[in-house]
């Protein structure tokens, strides 16, 4: 699927008669457990190149755009390695791709998502090579509204362009939209794009640190989400209860590692 069809999600419409809102799911680390591949392989890099950086430090850059993430791991250094490193990691990476793998529950989690009326829209800081990897663990095309990634965006997370840019290929409006994501950049950049934000464990992220950067709801992962989909915020989407941007859903925030 790569549209949206009106007649398609007539049924689906929101608690206004708005017509169907949309979910936008980030996807490295929420629906594909990549996080740790690509600290390895950015710790690979820069080691290569001369500047080692430590792998907490490269974790907590994680989810950024990799120009923000370079020039926070290489500081000074990174006009002069930064694009090396960068070509670097995505050797590496490629090298790495036979180990990637979809969390348990996320084909089940999106295709509930989409039967239930909501717009599906994967908005992701992914570079083209990297996306077509992801696509193909997933298989999740024909249930797939939309997609926008690092080529469609000059601003890459925790700013909100990529968040906007989701909306507009959704055709909705940021407030009838959840985003769903594992890193503090997809919260941030959902936030400032005026979009409530859930967010997942499975990037390495805490539930106090996606929360405080703003996350309406905290689940342990995708099958967690899926079990709670119908009372979680994303049921706003095909009009169930309203999801807030300026308040935790203290249910699911504690059902964490439950």
């Amino acid at each position: 699927m790569t549209s949206t069809s009106d007649g398609d999600r007539s049924s689906a419409s929101g608690s206004d008669g708005a017509g169907p809102g949309a979910v936008l799911f980030d996807i490295d680390g929420s629906l594909v457990d990549s996080n740790f591949l690509h600290v390895h392989a950015w710790a690979l890099a820069c080691t290569a190149a001369g500047h080692p950086v430590d792998s907490w430090r490269i974790h907590r850059a994680i989810g950024m755009g990799s120009s923000l993430l370079l020039a926070d791991l290489l500081g000074d250094d990174v006009d002069r390695i930064g694009e090396e490193v960068k070509d670097g990691h995505s050797e590496r990476y490629a090298e790495m791709a036979d180990q990637l793998r979809a969390f348990d529950g996320a084909r089940e989690l999106v295709r509930a998502v989409s039967d239930r009326g909501a717009v599906t829209v994967l908005a992701t800081s992914a570079v083209p090579e990297e996306l077509e990897r992801l696509r193909a663990v997933l298989d999740l095309d024909e249930v797939i509204d939309a997609i926008t990634a690092a080529e469609d965006v000059e601003s890459a997370k925790p700013e909100p362009e990529l968040v906007q840019v989701a909306l507009d290929k959704a055709g909705v409006g940021a407030d009838r939209a959840v985003f769903v994501g594992d890193s503090v950049w997809d919260v941030q950049a959902a936030v400032r794009a005026d979009v409530p934000c859930v967010g997942l464990l499975t990037g390495g992220t805490s539930a106090a640190e996606l929360t405080d950067a703003g996350a309406v709801a905290v689940y342990d992962d995708v099958s967690h989400l899926l079990r709670e989909l119908d009372d979680s915020p994303l049921a706003a989407t095909w009009g169930g209860k309203a999801p807030s941007a300026d308040r935790t859903d203290d249910r699911a925030a504690g059902a964490v590692g439950g």
